[in-house]
């Protein structure tokens, strides 16, 4: 596999588990955010600041997937009393605060960012570190889905009035839901940090937080495997379809608008519905 090949997988398996995390939180759970992109930036920022400061991959990674935890349970704590279009605006702000912070930050190296970083020390390894990770992250998505806590997630997306009749506690699984989902994303913001050997204010932007938000919303909300997909084709897009590069914004609104309007269920979940269709019509 060639350079370029390997960066392309890299760089899509750290999507897929972006996905993946604003999957639990928006997917399962049914918490809109649009500031995503605000804690894939703080995994890695703290990655780039231990890496610099000397601690290696073994310690930069968890130190990223809790600080950005803990950040996302802050404002998801901050978040508990609102909904809907507040929560996305509430979200958002959140982004443009990391984004002020960052900045107007010296230590954070403001508007130039953090170069230089020290590689990981997995050498040719670290692609396959990576998408090691991407399946971790799925195979842990998959379990939450299918355990008690993604019940829990699900009931208070379907209708969270009802499930708190039922005796759910609503903001203790919307607490755990940001922490895991934001968590989540520091890890794909520490491998980021690492694939990219710096890091900038412009790959954390609102921009990035819409990107997520299609990719969970055109595979499918609250799908795993819908996540997965629809990561891998936006990450392949632009390299297939390089003039829209620069409209990246305008196409992913677009197809989010597409989505809501015409397959509010997502892709995969309709094309899944289509093949046990025509298998069952094959069959009979």
């Amino acid at each position: 596999m060639g350079a370029y090949e390997t960066s392309i997988l890299m760089l899509m398996a750290i999507n897929v588990i972006l996905a993946l995390s604003l999957n639990l939180i928006s997917g399962l759970c049914g918490q809109v955010s649009l500031g995503h992109a605000a804690f894939f930036g703080i995994g890695a920022y703290t990655t780039a600041l231990l890496a610099k400061a000397g601690f290696g991959l073994w310690f930069a990674l968890p130190a990223a997937c809790v600080l950005a935890g803990a950040c996302g349970l802050i404002v998801g704590f901050c978040s508990l009393r609102v909904r809907d279009d507040f929560l996305a605006i509430a979200t958002m702000a959140a982004g443009f605060l990391f984004l002020g912070i960052v900045r107007t930050s010296d230590a954070l190296g403001g508007e130039l960012g953090i170069s230089q970083i020290p590689e990981s020390g997995l050498d040719g390894f670290y692609p396959y570190f990576v998408v090691l990770c991407a399946v971790g992250a799925g195979v842990f998505c998959s379990w939450v889905k299918r355990s008690w806590l993604g019940y829990a997630f699900e009931a208070v997306s379907a209708d969270e009035t009802a499930a708190r009749s039922l005796g759910i506690d609503t903001p203790r699984y919307k607490l755990a839901a940001f922490a895991l989902g934001t968590g989540l994303a520091g890890l794909a913001g520490c491998l980021y940090a690492y694939y990219l050997g710096t890091v900038g204010v412009e790959a954390f932007g609102f921009p990035v937080s819409v990107m997520i938000l299609a990719m969970v919303v055109i595979g499918g909300m609250g799908s795993i495997w819908g996540s997965v997909l629809s990561a891998a084709l936006l990450t392949l897009a632009p390299e297939w379809f390089r003039f829209v590069n620069d409209y990246k914004l305008l196409v992913f609104g677009l197809l989010l608008f597409v989505m809501m309007r015409f397959v509010p269920g997502g892709l995969f979940p309709l094309v899944l519905r289509q093949a046990r269709r025509l298998r069952g019509e094959g069959a009979a």
